[in-house]
């Protein structure tokens, strides 16, 4: 009885779940480092770098935060984590959400 009730609010917990809250990784191509700075700035995200890569994250509305994401790991394709199905094709898009999304 203990698991039939566990499961049913499980499968409640992943219905609940709507497009804002599952992320899709999109491979794009190699940004270098000055790219990503520029393109960053642009979109009013943060940038960061260490010895493992570098990346820009922003709220997807214009400033730094974490709910849109472009990584580079060393010589490797970028990957980008966006909210919902979108399907960027360059950093800026990625970065930033289209117009009219709601916040």
């Amino acid at each position: 009885m203990r698991n039939a009730i566990l499961g049913v609010v499980l499968i409640g917990a992943i219905g609940l779940c709507t497009a804002p809250c599952r992320a899709a990784d999109v491979t794009l191509r190699k940004i270098s480092v000055e790219e990503m700075k520029s393109a960053c700035a642009k979109v009013g995200g943060k940038f960061s770098q260490d010895a493992g890569g570098y990346d820009c994250g922003t709220d997807c509305h214009g400033a730094p935060g974490t709910d849109c994401i472009v990584g580079c790991k060393g010589d490797q394709k970028c990957v980008a984590q966006v909210p919902g199905a979108r399907r960027p094709r360059d950093i800026e898009s990625a970065l930033r959400a289209p117009p009219g999304t709601p916040r």
